[in-house]
């Protein structure tokens, strides 16, 4: 079972974090510069519900988003 929506197919995002090093120039310093990134995942609001699928009872990840809109039918 995937970590993706089963409607609408919404999954893991790749992105990176960034931290900075230097005082910022509106508190007096020369300006804040980026020192290094390190890769992230941004996971989306999935939530285990039992959902009908084709007239069948299945157990799958659903988003939040999908579940606000009420594009399925709970078994």
């Amino acid at each position: 079972m995937l970590k993706k929506c089963a409607l609408c197919g919404k999954g893991a995002l790749k992105g990176k974090t960034v931290t900075r090093k230097g005082q910022y120039k509106a508190k007096g310093g020369t300006g804040s510069k980026i020192s290094r990134w390190t890769m992230r995942k941004f996971l989306p609001n999935l939530q285990k519900m039992r959902i009908l699928i084709k007239g069948h009872a299945k157990r799958v990840y659903v988003c939040a988003k999908c579940i606000k809109k009420g594009e399925l039918k709970r078994a």
